[in-house]
Parts: C-alpha cells; sequence; structure tokens
C-alpha cells in the first residue's frame, strides 16, 4: 500500500469511527444527566474526542490528495507517521482524559503531532 493509500485508509476509518462513537453516545443523549450532564467534563471530552475523528479524517484525505498530486517533498517519511500518531493520539487522549482528568495533560502530544505534520508539509513543500 503506498503513503496515499494508507492515508486513505486512515482517513475513512476515522469517519467509520466517528459515526460509530457517535451512534454510541447518540444511544444515550436524552438522558440530560448522562455523564454528568451536557456541560460536563467527561461529556465535553467524549465529544471532542468523537468529532477529532471526523476531523483529522479531513487532514488525511487532504495529506492523500496533496500525495497523490504532487510528491510531499523531502519530509514525506515523517509526516505520514505524524498524521497517523495525529489520528490515534487525539480520540484516544479525549476519551483518557473524559475519565482520568489529569490526562489532560497529555493534549501536546497530538497536538505536536499534528502541527508538525503540516508544518513539515508546508516546510518541505509538496
Amino acid at each position: 500500500m503506498d503513503i496515499a493509500q494508507t492515508h486513505l485508509w486512515w482517513a475513512w476509518l476515522g469517519v467509520l469511527l466517528g459515526m460509530v462513537s457517535g451512534a454510541a453516545m447518540g444511544l444515550f443523549f436524552h438522558a440530560e444527566q448522562w455523564l454528568g450532564g451536557y456541560g460536563s467534563w467527561h461529556r465535553r471530552m467524549l465529544r471532542l474526542g468523537h468529532i477529532s475523528f471526523f476531523g483529522i479524517a479531513f487532514l488525511n484525505f487532504a495529506y492523500a490528495n496533496t500525495v497523490f498530486i504532487a510528491s510531499a517533498g523531502m519530509y514525506a517519511s515523517w509526516i505520514s507517521p505524524l498524521l497517523i500518531a495525529g489520528a490515534i493520539l487525539m480520540p484516544g487522549v479525549c476519551a483518557l482524559a473524559a475519565f482520568h482528568k489529569p490526562l489532560r495533560h497529555l493534549f501536546p502530544l497530538p497536538v505536536i503531532a499534528l502541527a508538525g505534520a503540516t508544518g513539515l508539509l508546508l516546510y518541505g513543500g509538496f
């Protein structure tokens, strides 16, 4: 599987996981006090994780398109794993932080991975 296909796979997996996690949470959204209510930390973090599946999927779609249209530049070997790490880390950290608040301090990990991939793409050219 080439790099574009890998990122398409991760992108569609993110869309599927976004749908599944949204459907799972949707089973309980009618209960006003589910996970402490709409504004509770637990519920906000799970919603953030759910939406990050979609958001990061779009980053992977964009990268696959960039790689398909043009070379990803000299940093392609770094960009790809950083985007995939972000796709795993962001919803993972959201879910962990939802139930163990001190783990919110892990949020720099997916942000650094995603921002690093984007910065390298811009810096290295495409």
